[in-house]
This record gives structure tokens, C-alpha cells and sequence, in this order.
């Protein structure tokens, strides 16, 4: 039978937390871990302590982000062990060129960066030309994002942003919910990302993330197709990260990389670059 955190273990509490948010038994995470059931129903207990090695240990094997790690050690008496350094920081260089390379040759087809919330941090030339069919960039933001945080997340959900310009909306809202509303179940409490997610889930036009969309079966990709100057444009994205961060922001952050997914598309973003 799996032990109950107490309250005066916060250790024991997030770690069960954790561990229920990746679907996993104590079983299961003493075997991803090669430690014993026993030591970590104690650990959850708070009949047992961690040594640092131990948080990080589990840590690792839930797969928490560096942020969270962070919380771990210190839930456990531990001071953190992994930074936070500004993108613009001396110590970032190789970081920003390895950003600025990849959005730059991705050209003439949009590439942003985004960061855990999916707040806008960089974007190519490309990805500006697409936004700015919004109207003027300023005035689309606050608009739909006041905050100031530039979330592409509300510009594509608002009914005052791209919403309104993508042909098949029913299909794409339905299958990007259902994707972020996955993410978000990765994270336990109270989150921003959900918190994110909660307010999208309230804007008109923002259907139930459940309701069946396919009756027959699916292409490979989901292509969104958006209404730009009266041009049907067809793009499909990839997102990459950083294999090998030890950083927090770098961590977090995450490349959208936008493919064409017809010929006329590919034709008009290589005509829109000039």
C-alpha cells in the first residue's frame, strides 16, 4: 500500500506529486530509479529524508523540469543547483547564436522561440511578415495579449487574432486543446500553463477539447490552413529543444519551425520574402 504525505513532509508531498502527474506507481519509479519500493514509500512517508543525491535521482527519472528540480532540493533542505541567466547574458552567447542560426536559415518560412507558456521571446522576419497580417504589431498585442508577455497561444485562440483567418478551425482548435491540455496534465499543480488554459477554454468560438473531429482517419500532420490577403495558405510546424540544457531558460525554451504544406504556399513565402 503506498504511504500518505503529511503535511510537514513537503519533499514527500511534491514527490508524490510528481509522480502521479507521470502516471506512475511507487513500483514503477523505484524500478526507472533502481531504488527500492520500501525506501521510497518512506521517502513519501517522510519516515525517510533524501540525501541531494537521491532528489536528483528521481528527480531525473520523472523527467522534471530544472525549475522544478530546484523546488525539489529545496523542499528537501537543499539549496538550488541550476541557474536562471538572462537569454541576452554573456554566459547565453552560444545559446542566443544557436537561436538566431536556426531562425535565420529557416527563412523564408516563419520560426519563433517561445518559452514554456508559449510567450513570444524571438522570430524571424518571416514569422513578423505572417503576424503582421493581424494589422499593426502593437496594437494586435495589446489587443489580444496585455499583459505584455506577447502569448502565442492567445493570438492564435482570440477571436481578435488568428482564430478568425483559419479555414479549418474546428479541426485544428480540437487537435491543439487536446495537445496542450496533455502538456499541462504533465505538470501538477496549480500551474500556468493551465491557468493558460482555462482562460483560452473560455473565448467564444473555443469548442469542447473532447468532441470528435475525424470520421475518417487522419493525415500524417495537421496542417493549418489560414486566410492571408485572401491566399489560402497551408503550413504544418515542428518544435525542436535543446538536447543537453543544464540552464533554466534554456530548458524551456522551444523552437516552432513552420513548413509549407502545398506548392503555393512554399511559392508565396519565397515571393513575400522578396
Amino acid at each position: 500500500m503506498e504511504a500518505v504525505a503529511t503535511r510537514n513532509n513537503p519533499f514527500g508531498q511534491l514527490l508524490k506529486s510528481w509522480r502521479g502527474s507521470r502516471k506512475l506507481s511507487q513500483l514503477d519509479l523505484a524500478v526507472e530509479a533502481e531504488v527500492s519500493q520500501r525506501h521510497l514509500s518512506f521517502l513519501e512517508s517522510g519516515r525517510a529524508q533524501p540525501s541531494r543525491d537521491m532528489v536528483l535521482l528521481l528527480a531525473e527519472a520523472l523527467d522534471v523540469p530544472l525549475r522544478e528540480r530546484n523546488t525539489l532540493l529545496g523542499s528537501a533542505g537543499f539549496a538550488p543547483l541550476y541557474r536562471e541567466r538572462e537569454l541576452d547574458g554573456p554566459d547565453m552567447k552560444p545559446v542566443r547564436q544557436a537561436l538566431e542560426m536556426t531562425l535565420k536559415h529557416h527563412e523564408p518560412y516563419p520560426a519563433i522561440v517561445v518559452n514554456r507558456d508559449w510567450d513570444l521571446i524571438m522570430g524571424n522576419e518571416a514569422a513578423h511578415r505572417m503576424y503582421a497580417s493581424l494589422g499593426d504589431p502593437e496594437e494586435v498585442w495589446q489587443r489580444i495579449d496585455p499583459s505584455g508577455h506577447q502569448n502565442t497561444l492567445r493570438l492564435i485562440f482570440h477571436p481578435q487574432g488568428m482564430q478568425p483567418l483559419i479555414r479549418n478551425w474546428d479541426q485544428v482548435v480540437t487537435h491543439m486543446l487536446n495537445r496542450l491540455q496533455r502538456e499541462a496534465a504533465t505538470e501538477p499543480g496549480d500551474s500556468s500553463l493551465k491557468k493558460l488554459l482555462d482562460e483560452i477554454s473560455q473565448y467564444p468560438g473555443v469548442p469542447d477539447a473532447e468532441s470528435a473531429i475525424w470520421q475518417t482517419p487522419p493525415p500524417p500532420i495537421m496542417p493549418v490552413e489560414m486566410d492571408m490577403g485572401g491566399m489560402v495558405l497551408k503550413t504544418f510546424t515542428m518544435i525542436s529543444t535543446f538536447g543537453t540544457p543544464q540552464d533554466i531558460t534554456t530548458d524551456e525554451l522551444r523552437i516552432e519551425t513552420f513548413f509549407p504544406a502545398d506548392d503555393f504556399t512554399r511559392e508565396v513565402f519565397q515571393k513575400l520574402a522578396g
